[in-house]
C-alpha cells in the first residue's frame, strides 16, 4: 500500500484456482477494511495455457465470478492497468474495474477451452460494455480486441505509454470521494442499462435527497 492506494498483480497466465480467489478476496477486504480512499489498483496481464481448465470445478468458478463482482462494487474507485495480452482472470478483473488503462500493444481476447472460447461472465460484462456487435468476433471466434479497438469501443479509458503519471492524477481526484457516494453512483450505472425511467426515477431522487440533506446541514 502507498498513500492509501492498493496494489494488486494478476497474472493472467496462471490457471484460475482457489488461490486466485483469495488474492482478490484479501485485496477487498483490505480495501474495505481501510479508511483511505485511495485507488485500487490491479496491474493486468497474460493469457491462460493450454489446458489451464483441466483441473476447473464450475464450483470455483463460482466464488471466482462472485469475488470479481464483489471487486466490480467496491467503495473506492478501482483502475486496472493492462499490458501485453490479457485473458482468463486478466480480462475479468480488467472489464471490472472503473478505469481502465491500456499500454500500447495491449489486446484483449477471451480464453480458450476445447477450442471454443471460454464462456464465463467475461461475455457478458463485454457485451453490456461494447455491444454484441461490437464483441460478437472476439467471442465467436475468439478474435483479440487490438488497443486501438478496445478504445473505440470504450472497454479501455486510455492508451498510455506512463501509466504512472495516469494514475497519480485518478489518486488526487479519488481522494476526495466518499465510499457511499461511489458506490451509489457506480450503482445507478449499473442499473441504467437495464431499467427504464419510471423505475429508476426513486433511486435518482433519493440519491439527490442525500447530497441536498447534507448540503443543508453544512
Amino acid at each position: 500500500m502507498v498513500n492509501g492506494e492498493l496494489v494488486l498483480r494478476i497474472d493472467g497466465t496462471r490457471p484460475l484456482s482457489a488461490a486466485s480467489v483469495e488474492e482478490v478476496d484479501d485485496l477487498c477486504d483490505r480495501a474495505e477494511d481501510d479508511r483511505d480512499n485511495g485507488l485500487v489498483t490491479v496491474h493486468v496481464t497474460g493469457v491462460p495455457p493450454a489446458g489451464w481448465a483441466k483441473e476447473l470445478t464450475v464450483g470455483l468458478v463460482s466464488k471466482w465470478e462472485r469475488v470479481v463482482r464483489r471487486f466490480e462494487r467496491l467503495g473506492r474507485v478501482t483502475v486496472a492497468v493492462a499490458s501485453g495480452d490479457c485473458a482468463g482472470t486478466a480480462l475479468d478483473l480488467l472489464l471490472a474495474a472503473d478505469i481502465r488503462i491500456a499500454a500500447p500493444g495491449t489486446r484483449l481476447l477471451l480464453a480458450r477451452v476445447g477450442g471454443a472460447t471460454w464462456p464465463g461472465m467475461t461475455v457478458h460484462r463485454l457485451t453490456r460494455q461494447a455491444g454484441a456487435a461490437g464483441v460478437r468476433r472476439a467471442v465467436l471466434l475468439g478474435v483479440p480486441i487490438d488497443t486501438g479497438r478496445a478504445l473505440a469501443l470504450t472497454l479501455v479509458d486510455e492508451v498510455s505509454e506512463d501509466p504512472a503519471a495516469t494514475l497519480a492524477e485518478l489518486a488526487e481526484t479519488a481522494g476526495a470521494l466518499s465510499g457511499a457516494d461511489l458506490a451509489i453512483r457506480r450503482q445507478l450505472i449499473f442499473e441504467a442499462g437495464s431499467t427504464a425511467f419510471e423505475d429508476a426515477l426513486g433511486a435518482h431522487l433519493a440519491a439527490a435527497d442525500r447530497v441536498l440533506r447534507r448540503e443543508t446541514v453544512s
